[in-house]
């Protein structure tokens, strides 16, 4: 099994080229379909747009939120292309890090002028052998 180290470190440089070659400034769609695309061709099962369930008081809800990428069923991603990340966008992937009971989670913003300044690595729980 490929370390989650590994994986973050192989989806940052894919988003790096992708974001050197094509810009800032397109939709979130065209980079989620672009990087899932660019980790597949590495070999790695990239879930896209995949529906999570939750629970809740002892309620199910089926597709309660989608995650924009999922790697190995290791590592969530999820995309932003706005003018600058917020507390809010790293609660949504802690958030979904717990529900999901992962234990890393990459938000990347393809929007600013280099990716360096768009990426923020989130850890739930995440221990030395995960």
């Amino acid at each position: 099994m490929t370390a989650i180290d590994s994986i973050s470190g192989d989806v940052v440089d894919a988003a790096m080229r992708i974001h050197k070659e094509l810009g800032p400034g397109l939709l979130e769609s065209v980079y989620e379909i672009v990087l899932a695309a660019a980790l597949e061709r590495r070999g790695y099962k990239v879930d896209r747009q995949r529906p999570v369930d939750i629970e809740f008081d002892g309620m199910r809800f089926p597709a309660a939120f989608r995650a924009d990428l999922i790697i190995e069923d290791r590592l969530i991603v999820e995309i932003k292309s706005v003018e600058k990340l917020s507390a809010a966008h790293a609660k949504q992937v802690l958030t979904y890090l717990r529900l999901m009971k992962l234990p890393v989670g990459l938000l990347l913003n393809f929007s600013g002028e280099t990716m360096k300044e768009g990426i923020r690595r989130l850890v739930n729980n995440h221990g030395p052998q995960s």
